[in-house]
């Protein structure tokens, strides 16, 4: 067995700090100290690609970068990296998307993989023009995948569905090869979707019987549809040579939130129609504990440390994804495995700032995944350190 792993394109900006946002949540000033232009979202993707990433994924939202602009012009710069595009289906017509994805594959030899988000927010999808409620736009997202995955088998399409309508709807060059769909929810609506329609299903880092949970939940679902389905989790990671390096990053991080920042972006997030937001808010609480609880020292537990080495600080500013794995090379493998052992196959990581921290986990972690037998570079490279300069060759960040 390899195990996969994805890196991030903080394509609403990168820093030594947590960049918020998410789930109708602005990005915060932070996101200014590197801004994601295409020069230094192409040293990321190179550097995820060298080091054995898989793919990138990119968010999708009013708070970033178009995920489908930016990963066309970045892949120019990368040879073998795919890239993990999340859009949402209620924005483009499910023929259209269809065809996007399949140039998207033959102009990148093939590089695409698709995340589906159906929205988990009404207001700033009311902002995009869609006032579905949310359990209408889980339908829709049912039917346009649907639709996209019959154009995508090449066959001609008619559809007088709830919330969608095509009539002989076709492509005239079929995608090759066809691209993975990822998805995550944690709604029964949700669910159900996944069941039918996707190859991947992704949660959030929650602990690990939580995820037992979900997964079980999925595989029920998909087995009543004569389907199974492969599983992936989202993470941040802080990984270093000791345990007490990665706490102190962590603790670093953490003094950097302004407490108003964490009250205005909690107080936003609880207004989440998301359920996966809402379950990430109960790990941490709101973050309101003394900081002295939230601190780690010497490497000891935190407040905010909700399994070992799994941290809930980063939702504190952040919507969406909100922990981390937070140890040592050896402890952060370890839970890696853990995660494997429940039927995680993919993890989607990511951490500040993402170029150096990619260094860190590929450097640090997959060798020691490779050692045990649970992961192999997916491009025949090494995995020892490169002799080549890790920040060289798109212009040094700020």
């Amino acid at each position: 067995m390899s195990l996969t792993f994805h890196w991030f394109l903080p394509t609403n900006g990168d820093s030594r700090h947590v960049v918020g946002g998410g789930h109708g949540t602005p990005a915060t000033a932070s996101g200014r100290d590197r801004p994601p232009t295409v020069a230094y979202l192409s040293q990321i993707a190179r550097a995820a690609e060298d080091l054995g990433f898989v793919g990138a994924l990119t968010p999708t939202g009013a708070w970033c970068e178009d995920a489908w602009l930016t990963t066309a012009m970045v892949s120019q710069n990368t040879e073998r990296l795919k890239f993990l595009v999340a859009f949402r289906p209620g924005f483009v017509s499910p023929t259209l998307a269809a065809q996007m994805a399949s140039t998207f594959q033959r102009q990148t030899g093939g590089r695409l993989l698709l995340n589906v988000v159906t929205g988990g927010e009404s207001h700033e999808q009311r902002a995009y023009g869609d006032f579905l409620d949310k359990d209408d736009r889980y339908r829709r997202t049912g039917e346009f995948l649907q639709i996209v995955r019959g154009l995508w088998e090449g066959k001609s399409v008619d559809l007088d569905g709830e919330h969608l309508r095509v009539e002989d709807a076709t492509l005239a060059r079929l995608p090759d090869p066809v691209p993975e769909v990822y998805f995550g929810g944690s709604s029964p609506a949700a669910g159900e979707v996944a069941a039918r329609y996707v190859d991947t299903y992704l949660t959030w880092g929650e602990p690990p019987a939580a995820v037992a949970e979900k997964i079980a939940w999925i595989r029920s679902l998909a087995a009543k549809q004569g389907r199974t389905l492969r599983f992936g989790i989202r993470l941040h990671v802080i990984t270093r040579d000791t345990s007490e390096q990665a706490w102190a990053e962590a603790n670093r991080l953490l003094d950097g939130f302004d407490p108003e920042t964490v009250k205005s972006v909690q107080a936003g997030l609880a207004r989440s129609e998301s359920e996966g937001q809402q379950r990430m808010l109960a790990l941490h609480g709101g973050g309101n504990l003394p900081h002295s609880r939230l601190r780690s020292s010497g490497g000891t537990p935190t407040g905010l440390e909700i399994h070992p080495n799994l941290w809930a600080g980063i939702g504190l500013v952040r919507g969406g994804a909100g922990t981390a794995l937070v140890g040592s090379h050896d402890e952060v493998a370890e839970r890696i495995k853990e995660y494997a052992d429940l039927g995680i196959e993919e993890f989607v990581l990511s951490g500040y700032p993402h170029l150096e921290e990619a260094y860190w986990f590929g450097e640090g972690v997959l060798p020691k995944l490779q050692t045990q037998g649970l992961w192999q570079h997916p491009f025949g490279r090494q995995t020892t350190p490169s002799t080549q300069v890790p920040f060289a060759g798109a212009g040094s960040p700020r």
